[in-house]
């Protein structure tokens, strides 16, 4: 049998940014922006300074808005929110499991900017005029108007690159406004459907 020599592929070393060749930043975001997504507002309640101490100050209300956002299972009802490691929801989902979600409508678009912004004033002042109720399940905020409300208790947190996804079992689930369409996010903008 005669001796072939073996074939030989390059070898290429994945490139520093960690993305796969030829992939910049640029291109995945220019082409990730060309799916529309649904519009939340996650919230939820820090615990108290001192949670002993019944004159100690309670703890603030955070939000944040979120696009990446999906139901994962329905037996037992899971949903799924991504997460900016390191950002101010993500340090408080690590030590407080109690969360919510507001399905914004398209008349809510100035709440997913207001939350959106950064370097924002503090959450206290941006809850200041919007109306919401507090969650009886996880005391966190439930804005009024939303077309859909969920209460979540986190199962699972999973690092996913610069982001944690954050999986919730669903507490409760009411729809308490019919009215209008869902806010959508599509090519860098808030939209609405139609």
């Amino acid at each position: 049998m005669p001796n072939t020599p073996a074939a030989t592929f390059p070898i290429t070393a994945p490139p520093a940014s960690g993305h796969a060749e030829g992939v910049s930043n640029e291109e995945f975001r220019a082409a990730m922006s060309r799916l529309a997504a649904g519009v939340v507002l996650v919230t939820a309640q820090e615990p108290p300074l001192d949670p002993d101490d019944p004159t100690a100050p309670g703890g603030e209300d955070v939000g944040m808005t979120a696009t990446a956002f999906m139901s994962v299972s329905l037996d037992p009802p899971l949903v799924l929110v991504s997460l900016r490691e390191g950002s101010r929801m993500d340090d408080l989902l690590d030590e407080q499991p109690l969360w919510a979600v507001s399905v914004l409508s398209e008349s809510q678009r100035h709440i997913a900017g207001r939350f959106a912004m950064k370097g924002r004033i503090s959450d206290r002042l941006l809850f200041e005029d919007i109306p919401y109720v507090r969650g009886e399940a996880t005391g966190a905020p439930l804005v009024g108007g939303a077309l859909a409300t969920l209460e979540c208790r986190t199962e699972q947190r999973v690092r996913a690159g610069d982001h944690t996804l954050v999986i919730g079992r669903v507490l409760t689930a009411e729809v308490p406004s019919a009215d209008g369409g869902p806010l959508a996010y599509f090519r860098g903008r808030y939209r609405q459907l139609g």
